[in-house]
């Protein structure tokens, strides 16, 4: 079986879930920060949505250097918009892995700010680590959020206390 289809079902389950917890985002609460050092939520949700695209980067790109990567605009803080970004990054990731060859996998890849290193290795460990570990990792800091705006948590790997799934 193809690699990437081994990961395609992982890829659809954690996009599911990561979108399950965009959908509660409060859209009163941009500025919410549950510590000074922690990035605002109206930063935080739509990072994850624009990360969603970061996966087609890495499959679809040999490196990338955020400083000659431009301004883009970040997506709307409201419900619908970052939900439509999201969407439209999962798609563009999605074709992405569906599109990549078993030999890919292992060619290198480079993540960079001026040149400085910042990741450097095959690319199924980007696809790994800066992509999909990091997604999740931002999933369980939103999830942080919502629980301190007292926003019911999804079930993610498991039952949460707001959502039981079924049992």
């Amino acid at each position: 079986m193809p690699i990437n289809e081994l990961l395609l079902a992982e890829f659809d389950e954690e996009m599911k879930k990561t979108r399950t917890t965009l959908e509660r985002v409060p859209a009163d609460k941009p500025d919410f920060a549950p510590h000074p050092k922690s990035m605002a939520l109206g930063k935080l949700a739509p990072h994850i949505a624009e990360l969603a695209g970061f996966g087609a980067t890495v499959l679809t790109t040999p490196e990338l250097d955020f400083s000659n990567a431009g301004n883009r605009p970040r997506p709307p803080f409201e419900p619908a918009g970052l939900l439509k970004a999201f969407d439209e990054n999962v798609a563009k990731a999605r074709d992405a892995l569906q599109n990549m060859k078993d030999d890919s996998w292992t060619q290198p890849w480079k993540l960079s700010f001026q040149g400085k290193p910042i990741f450097s290795g095959s690319r199924f460990l980007a696809y790994r680590q800066m992509f999909l570990n990091h997604m999740v990792h931002h999933r369980a800091q939103l999830g942080v959020y919502l629980r301190l705006n007292e926003k019911p948590l999804p079930a993610t790997y498991g039952p949460s206390a707001d959502d039981r799934m079924g049992f």
